[in-house]
């Protein structure tokens, strides 16, 4: 008799189901435009547990201001723009192809490790 079940590890993704999906923004994310062109993201920090209870001792002074921010260039803020549910990672790497003028194979690799940056961070998800 097992108490604990495991569940069975997720079949991994092959590049047409990846390319398939559609990047979703977090709502929590606060986003402004830079004089630059880019782009500045403000995020809220996931606490791991230990942090979450030191900072409910620390009080509510001490939660104030708990973000992190993350400044794209002008590339990334074409690729966060494009991020909103309707456009695949596909479709985003042929817009980037097509802006930078790269073989659609770099763009990919360019976009699809970009997307998996943001997904780290818990600026996106993946639908």
């Amino acid at each position: 008799m097992r108490l604990f079940h495991k569940k069975p590890p997720a079949a991994p993704f092959d590049r047409r189901q990846a390319l398939a999906c559609r990047p979703i923004k977090n709502s929590e994310v606060a986003c402004s435009r830079l004089d630059s062109g880019g782009v500045m993201l403000t995020y809220p920090i996931r606490l791991r547990p230990w942090l979450v209870a030191l900072n409910r001792w620390l009080g509510p002074a001490a939660r104030q201001g708990i973000a992190k921010k993350l400044e794209l260039d002008t590339l990334g803020a074409l690729v966060w723009d494009l991020i909103d549910g309707q456009h695949s990672v596909q479709e985003i790497a042929g817009r980037l192809a097509d802006h930078t003028h790269l073989q659609i194979r770099e763009a990919e690799v360019a976009v699809t490790g970009f997307l998996r940056e943001l997904g780290k961070r818990g600026l996106i998800g993946l639908g």
